[in-house]
Formats: C-alpha cells, structure tokens, sequence
C-alpha cells in the first residue's frame, strides 16, 4: 500500500512551510497547538502530494488559512483539485481566509470547535471535550 501521509520525500519543503509560516497561520496556530480546543492539530502535515496546513488525524479534518495567493483562479482551480483528492481520502475540510483569522478569530476558533466535536460525535471518537473557554 502506498504511503498517503507525511511522505518522506516532502520532509524539507515541510519543515520550510513550518519555519516560514504566514502570520495568520501563526496566530491560529496558537490557538490549535497543545490540545488547546480539545483535540490534537498538526501543521504542516502532507497529504499525498499535498501539505495541510492543519491536520487533526483522529477526526480526519484539514483546515486551510488562505491568504492571497490563493485569490487568482489558477489557485483557485488547484484548491478545487487539492480538496477533491483529500475529500476523496474521506477527510474533512474547512477553509478561512487570513481575514477572518485576523479579524474574526473568535468565530474562526468557534467554528473549529464545533466542527471538531460534530465530527467526534459522526465518527465516534468517543465524547467530546467541553467547549474551551477562550
């Protein structure tokens, strides 16, 4: 069977994702990061020829923060394909804009934890956490 994740030959371009992170990547971060919301994120994470941004492994989801260089319709048509294959995988994915990370974070983080505890519920992950006070 072939590896799906965290394939060894992206192992730098990951590692570079990670050290040259957007600022609004970073700020999410720090709220995904130690099992802040409940449930453990990873950055960077690959995804066949893919990198997540973020990736929850037990729930299957991938969150994306998209920032300008996903604006023009080439990138748009590459995250049409990216997220056809990783839905294909079966995995979950949720999609915010650097703007809303930035000016809406609260919702942004709400709106994660909810959809990380229907998930646990849909895929039986056992009970979900109580929502975290922010």
């Amino acid at each position: 069977m072939t590896k799906l994740f965290n394939k060894s030959e992206y192992t730098k371009r990951r590692r570079k994702l990670r050290r040259e992170m957007p600022k609004g990547e970073k700020l999410l971060w720090q709220h995904l990061r130690n099992n802040n919301i409940g449930f453990r994120f990873r950055r960077q994470y690959g995804i066949g020829i893919y990198t997540a941004d973020f990736y929850c492994p037990i729930l299957r989801l991938v969150i994306e923060v998209d920032g300008l260089s996903h604006a023009g319709d080439e990138a748009q048509k590459c995250d049409v394909r990216r997220d056809s294959y990783m839905r294909s995988l079966g995995l979950t994915i949720k999609r915010y804009t650097c703007g809303q990370v930035w000016n809406e974070l609260d919702s942004v983080k709400q709106d994660i934890v909810t959809t990380c505890e229907q998930l646990a519920r849909v895929r039986g992950s056992g009970v979900p956490p109580p929502t975290p006070s922010f």
